[in-house]
């Protein structure tokens, strides 16, 4: 079980709304200069309102903070302004050198706007005493934090005698806010993360345990009545030169399209303060650093891959549902692309358009899924609508469109979401009607059919609990989604307990979970039944350790089997720049290339590892096999390895290596397999951001694999890049 990323854990799982009145602190405007330098000795300081980090919400109940900050908060014209002492011992301080959002195992402080106060959506500016910047998009429907998001702001931090300052400008422009007159109210949480022998949480508010709502404890603040966008214009020239070229076998030519060289232009325009417009044409949708290395031989279902592109990444949560029917990364080479994203009164918007030069279909099924791609271009429309009918309830549509020649998919539905207290409750329900050529080879060429889902949450101080039905026809496709098993219908029976102590015990937390569910075919076979239990705990080293079991009988090739395994898992922090974990999972599982049980084993180690200010090294090596028959059917490892060299807050390099091997026993399957395969990849990366819409990327990327075929390893692969971009605001 892979350690979660972001520090920000602040019981988002266990919060209730609030019911009384809140006290209301009125941010000062002022006049004077402010250089964002580290150093707390600006004049205009002494006109900003402090405000207090009085209490530790995590791992203590809001229990007075172990130790002192103090933020300042300030208004200009044009920003927002603050300022960060932080007290603590020097030697103990954790911050290291890092790309941009990649701090969070740091010390940090930092800031979450709720810039319409609606407890729907809030910006997250984080900063580590070095001046790392860390910034996200949170949805408060889905808890979720998303830190593909890029705000331009200035921050600066240093390291003192009595701890560490930071200090932080945040121009309007790079917010979104309420465009009616006067003065604005917006909510605030002031957060500082303090990580030692386990992770403290300090903010200026209390945060009960229990509920599912973390917005509606914000702190409330009013000014910002004469905040100014400036133009709000901002244009960004990119230019991506690559050369790639590949061959199939050791003395075979390689091959590619020469050096290409791609200019584009992107376009950001926000003409009120609640609404945003952006525009690319011929874009750079390459993406820079490669996917994480990913392999599975008991499942049957396409990988998902997390979208690394930035025009998809600004505003995506304004799209999401509970299906995921807007996947980006199947807009795979898009010519252009236009957006736009904004707020009314009462609710968001989000729309696209984009031409793709190619077509990628995820083919889905009730046992499996996989990609293709056709030489065929497209034209894709995505649109977004969410109208709040108060605090609690909101109601929202969502369609996408994508069609090309003698192809056409289309998906249009509601949704709509209820929470007060401990409950929630959400819903959607979809309809898509598709039109394929026979050129993409699939079963039915005109399929259409629905799909709906429906879930109940509960969550307070110590008990919660989920269940939920959905429901997908054989003949449902959301191509531009990420839907990859239709023609099933499955409930699920969820629950358990949290167990807290005393926050100077060395295990603060312990979870209990378990749940049922069962999935069935669209005729009625039964596809799985599966019943699994979980014991977690959170403990020194801020560690989280924890078992894991499962038993379920599944279908598949028209038998029934039974599968099962124990999974044991953790993961610590014991000292500043080092995290290790590690999983071990055995049981009877399938071979679903054979059709036939036997033993299966995984295990998974990982860590991440910073020497000095800016060395790191982040290493994972999982390795999956499975016995049976009495010989080895196979055994798979693979492994990931990325070294960093961040030079200075701009410039970095790193280097990434992924491998894998699979052995299989050919004696044991009834089809012809690979006895053997091995590949291996590297890719170099010479990094300098000014800011992430400025900045230069260069590399180069070599790989090679062997088979049973090709028995010695050869280099298949090889290619260099330059990808340049500047960002302009006239």
């Amino acid at each position: 079980m892979k350690p979660i990323r972001t520090a920000l854990a602040l019981a988002t799982a266990f919060l209730i709304p609030t019911a009384f009145a809140q006290e209301v602190t009125r941010i000062p405007h002022i006049e004077g200069e402010i250089v964002i330098d580290g150093k707390l000795d600006d004049a205009a300081w002494s006109q900003a309102v402090p405000i207090d980090l009085a209490y530790e919400i995590s791992p203590a109940d809001n229990t007075p903070a172990p130790v002192r900050t103090t933020m300042r908060m300030a208004t200009t014209r044009d920003a927002v302004y603050l300022a960060f002492h932080a007290e603590d011992n020097p030697k103990e301080i954790r911050a290291h050198l890092t790309d941009r959002d990649a701090a969070y195992k740091d010390d940090f402080v930092g800031i979450m706007l709720d810039t319409f106060d609606d407890h729907r959506r809030n910006y997250e500016f984080f900063v580590n005493p070095l001046g790392i910047q860390m910034d996200l998009i949170r949805e408060e429907a889905t808890s979720n934090e998303d830190d593909s998001w890029d705000g331009l702001w200035t921050s600066a931090g240093r390291i003192t005698d009595t701890g560490y300052d930071v200090e932080i400008r945040i121009p309007f422009s790079t917010l979104r806010f309420s465009g009616a007159p006067g003065p604005r109210r917006w909510g605030v949480i002031a957060f500082r993360n303090y990580p030692r022998n386990i992770r403290h949480q300090l903010a200026n508010v209390k945060v009960p345990r229990g509920g599912n709502c973390l917005l509606c404890h914000t702190a409330k603040i009013e000014g910002m009545q004469d905040a100014q966008q400036g133009r709000n214009l901002e244009i960004v020239p990119t230019l991506t030169i690559t050369d790639a070229q590949s061959r199939d076998s050791r003395n075979g030519p390689w091959h590619g399209d020469g050096v290409q060289i791609e200019p584009g232009v992107d376009v950001s325009w926000a003409p009120s303060p609640n609404l945003t417009l952006n525009a690319t044409i011929n874009p750079d949708f390459s993406q820079v650093e490669s996917d994480q290395a990913q392999l599975d031989l008991t499942s049957n279902f396409a990988l998902y891959q997390p979208e690394k592109r930035p025009f998809f990444m600004e505003g995506a949560d304004y799209f999401n549902t509970p299906f995921q029917v807007l996947y980006t990364r199947q807009i795979a080479d898009p010519d252009f692309g236009v957006r736009t994203t904004g707020r009314t009164g009462s609710g968001a918007y989000g729309a696209f358009l984009a031409r793709d030069s190619v077509t990628q279909l995820l083919k889905p099924g009730v046992l499996g899924s996989s990609f293709d791609i056709f030489e065929e271009s497209n034209n894709v429309f995505v649109g977004r609508y969410r109208h709040d009918l108060n605090a609690s309830t909101s109601l929202g549509v969502i369609a996408t469109a994508r069609h090309g020649d003698g192809y056409s998919n289309d998906v249009a539905g509601v949704d709509g979401r209820w929470q007060k207290g401990n409950h929630t409750v959400t819903a959607q329900f979809l309809r898509s009607e598709s039109d394929y050529p026979l050129a993409f080879n699939v079963s039915d060429t005109t399929p259409k059919g629905n799909a709906w889902r429906g879930e109940y949450a509960y969550d307070s101080r110590n008990w919660f609990m989920n269940t939920w039905h959905e429901q997908i026809d054989p003949g449902f496709r959301a191509d531009l989604g990420f839907i990859g098993q239709v023609g099933y219908d499955k409930s699920l029976l969820g629950g358990g307990y949290n167990l807290y102590f005393d926050k100077d015990s060395s295990i603060t937390k312990v979870q209990f979970y378990s749940d049922f569910d069962i999935t069935h075919r669209f005729d009625g076979q039964l596809l799985e039944r599966e019943l699994e239990a979980q014991v977690q705990a959170n403990g020194p080293w801020q560690s989280n350790f924890g078992i894991h079991g499962l038993t379920r009988v599944r279908f598949w090739n028209n038998q029934l089997f039974d599968e099962s395994y124990v999974n044991l898992f953790g993961n610590m922090t014991p000292r500043s720049g080092v995290q290790v974990g590690a999983n071990f999972r055995v049981g009877p599982q399938i071979d679903l290339a054979a059709s036939s049980r036997g033993q299966g084993r995984y295990f998974d180690i990982f860590g991440n590892f910073s020497f000095g200010r800016g060395l790191s090294v982040n290493a994972d090596l999982f390795q999956q096999s499975l016995r049976r028959d009495g010989g080895t059917a196979f055994e798979a490892t693979v492994f990931d390895l990325r070294f960093g060299w961040q030079l200075d807050p701009r410039q970095r390099l790193r280097i990434a290596v992924q491998g894998s091997n699979i052995d299989k026993d050919p004696t044991l399957y009834v089809n012809p397999v690979n006895r053997h395969a091995r590949d291996i990849g590297a890719q170099l990366i010479y990094s300098y951001k000014v800011n992430p819409r400025t900045a230069l990327f260069a590399g180069g990327t070599v790989g090679g694999f062997l088979d049973d075929d090709n028995p010695s390893m050869f280099a298949s692969q090889r290619g260099v890049f330059v990808k340049m971009s500047y960002g302009w605001q006239p």
